[in-house]
């Protein structure tokens, strides 16, 4: 049996439905994450599991058991939020054992409990610092020390990391994943930023105006979208515009216009003569000089248009003979032809057959 149950919730705000039918299982020690853009459901879903808001319709449910009617502090969940939410009059070790005041426990326990827990967030000698003389990060290890203190059967996140700089996200991004890994408490994440979803989850699902698009572990809501939201809300991807000319075995035949044949991988319940995308990443794809021998069963003549150098990679534009664009990624530790690449050069884009997913209109 799954710890958290979700069945067919749904929150509407007057005309509007800002949960959608949706359903969902989150077994105990997940790091789960609630992805999507802005307005889509996500933080509506969270607030109801903690009990902040009610569901027009549909159930909760945690080990088993309905979370209807069941005040926000009876229930085994915590939730950090973005703006830390600190007592600005309390120190560092005050706020972590606020949760075990408010729940009668004894002195000595909250004692012990403060200072185990300030070691797992490495807060120790922070103890009697008040919040105004901590850093955001140091401010949201507060915030997660106070949430796990408790020992809760879920910790809900609420874009947590969303008002710290870059280089501090990624510093606090590695140390969610050590503590998660530590404590073993279910996470329930949320946010929209998709690279920190696919390198902290274990599973994500893609939420949409209200609706789950897809759920899955990130290999495979990055490498196999179910449709076209999710391969372009999810990373960087090219569309390319195809009809379904022949289904073999184990294998396609494509046509894009004014491009000719693509061979891809088969795909279920696809057609002959029905229309859809080839979905392929930057870095599916390979550029080649005119004259360089290769083993590619997708080949096409291409000029660079632009290119963005990101240091590690570089980023090119290239456009077909049929006027569409590819973006492609090649690393800079390649050979120097590959970095030497410029504006107006002719090319060759090439990919594997089992490159790209094929997602219908």
């Amino acid at each position: 049996m799954a710890l958290l149950e979700i069945r067919n919730l749904t929150r509407c705000f007057g005309d509007f439905k800002a949960v959608d039918d949706v359903s969902l299982s989150i077994e105990a020690g997940e790091f789960f994450t609630l992805l999507g853009p802005s307005g889509c459901g996500k933080t509506t879903i969270l607030r109801m599991i903690a009990g902040f808001d009610e569901p027009d319709g549909g159930e909760l449910l945690l080990d088993g058991r309905s979370l209807a009617g069941i005040a926000p502090e009876k229930r085994p969940v915590h939730t950090v939020f973005q703006s830390y939410a600190l007592f600005p009059h309390m120190t560092v070790a005050q706020n972590i054992a606020f949760p075990l005041q408010m729940a009668g426990t004894e002195h000595a326990e909250i004692t012990a409990r403060v200072r185990q827990t300030l070691d797992l967030v490495h807060l120790v000698d922070k103890a009697r610092q008040f919040p105004h003389e901590l850093s955001g990060g140091q401010k949201q290890r507060v915030a997660l020390a106070r949430g796990l203190i408790n020992k809760p059967r879920l910790l809900l996140l609420d874009e947590p990391l969303g008002a710290l700089d870059a280089k501090l996200r990624e510093q606090m991004k590695d140390e969610l994943i050590a503590l998660q890994r530590e404590v073993g408490i279910t996470f329930v994440f949320v946010t929209h930023a998709q690279q920190e979803a696919l390198a902290i989850s274990h599973r994500i699902a893609v939420m949409n105006e209200g609706r789950i698009e897809q759920v899955g572990a990130p290999e495979q809501i990055y490498g196999y979208p179910k449709n076209r939201f999710v391969a372009d809300f999810i990373g960087t991807i090219n569309l390319l515009p195809v009809a379904v000319d022949s289904v073999g075995e184990g294998a396609l035949r494509l046509s894009a216009a004014g491009l000719g044949a693509i061979t891809c991988a088969a795909a279920s319940g696809v057609g002959v003569g029905e229309h859809g995308v080839l979905a392929l990443r930057p870095e599916q794809l390979a550029l080649l000089a005119g004259n360089e021998r290769h083993g590619f069963d997708n080949h096409f003549v291409g000029t660079v248009r632009d290119q963005l150098y990101l240091g590690d990679v570089t980023v090119y534009r290239v456009a077909l003979d049929n006027g569409v664009v590819l973006e492609a990624l090649l690393a800079n530790c390649l050979p120097g032809r590959a970095r030497s690449l410029a504006p107006g050069d002719v090319v060759v884009v090439g990919w594997p057959r089992d490159a790209g997913v094929l997602l219908h209109d």
